[in-house]
């Protein structure tokens, strides 16, 4: 059972922290863009950690800046959250300088996606509920505005104490458009939005429940061999899984099972769950992704009772919902829902 964080309210001081791309201070407009939607949304104050703006190059150099920066924002009592600037690539580095005693002793909301699922592994392995959702440059810095199932959920999430219940599919459009961030003109045009499909479940019937953990495939694959992905914490667990903006082909998929088959995890998985493919994937090839996943789970692991749902909202597409790992997350695949019947922070 991991320790939910307190829930953020109007005047909750969050902290933003780059763990990996030094990105704000790459294109300081659309990180100001972000910070500023998000405080106009939900009421509270934005401060940067003491390395959050610090220039990519610096943070490349020092993953032990970026980690004390972590460790200073769980520790500072005058902070009630921590949420990460963007992704990138290098967040694992960050790992040896993290204490998880720390953590443990001041859970409070930190909420990222991609890279960030580093930081995710080290916030489970800790015992404390983290959140995997939008961070300050790519989800609150939406053009032309956040997108209102995001919205939605951040407020469901984070800033009520209700249970969640049902997880509803986006159905107004998505998008992975890219538009360059370094063009502040690109700001005020909406992407283009894509129909929606529906998310897809790959069993008839059943119904199960698991503790949440997953992320971005890449980095976890990346995890292999280390504490903060093993076997023994993830009995019974419902798995999420999404691809990069990078576009993985269906195979990594296919090789990303048969490494925590190996590894004794698979099998102990309760459910999967995949994000709409980041990237310019082509839509149309889509189900190549489900068909990688469903056969390498059931036809060479012969686990053919294991409920997977595919094309889901979360990771890199927008709009996503809000994920919170180490709670309980119900999939009934008769009535296709996707179910949390408890609250994802606390009161006290």
């Amino acid at each position: 059972m991991k320790v939910k964080p307190k829930i953020l309210r109007p005047g909750s001081r969050i902290a933003a922290i780059s763990l990996s791309w030094g990105g704000p201070g790459t294109v300081p407009y659309r990180y100001e863009m972000g910070k500023r939607q998000f405080e106009e949304a939900f009421g509270v104050t934005v401060i940067e950690t003491e390395h959050a703006l610090r220039d990519a190059d610096w943070l490349a150099r020092n993953p032990k800046a970026r980690a004390d920066d972590l460790m200073a924002a769980f520790a500072d009592e005058t902070i009630d959250g921590i949420i990460s600037t963007i992704g990138g690539e290098d967040s694992i580095r960050t790992l040896p300088y993290l204490d998880l005693d720390l953590i443990r002793r001041n859970p409070k909301v930190f909420m990222g996606y991609s890279d960030t699922t580093i930081s995710h592994a080290a916030c489970f392995k800790a015992g404390i509920v983290s959140f995997y959702g939008p961070s300050f440059m790519a989800g609150f810095a939406e053009n032309g505005g956040m997108f209102p199932y995001m919205v939605d959920s951040v407020r469901r999430t984070l800033f009520s104490t209700e249970p969640l219940g049902i997880i509803e599919p986006n159905r107004v459009g998505w998008t992975v458009e890219h538009l360059p961030w370094e063009n502040p003109e690109n700001q005020s045009t909406r992407r283009k939005l894509n129909p929606c499909t529906g998310w897809r479940f790959h069993q008839a019937e059943g119904v199960v429940e698991g503790q949440l953990f997953g992320g971005c495939v890449e980095v976890l694959d990346w995890l292999r061999g280390t504490d903060y992905f093993s076997a023994g914490d993830l009995q019974g667990a419902v798995l999420f899984l999404e691809t990069s903006e990078d576009a993985p082909p269906p195979s990594f998929l296919t090789e990303f099972v048969r490494c925590i088959a190996a590894m004794g995890i698979l099998e102990g998985l309760n459910g999967i769950l995949l994000g709409r493919p980041g990237g310019g994937v082509n839509p149309q090839t889509f189900s190549e992704y489900d068909e990688a996943l469903c056969k390498a789970v059931r036809e060479e692991h012969g686990l053919n009772n294991m409920p997977i749902v595919t094309n889901m909202d979360f990771g890199h597409t927008d709009p996503m919902f809000v994920l919170p790992i180490g709670i309980k997350m119900r999939i009934d695949s008769a009535k296709q829902e996707i179910v949390i019947n408890e609250a994802a922070v606390t009161k006290n």
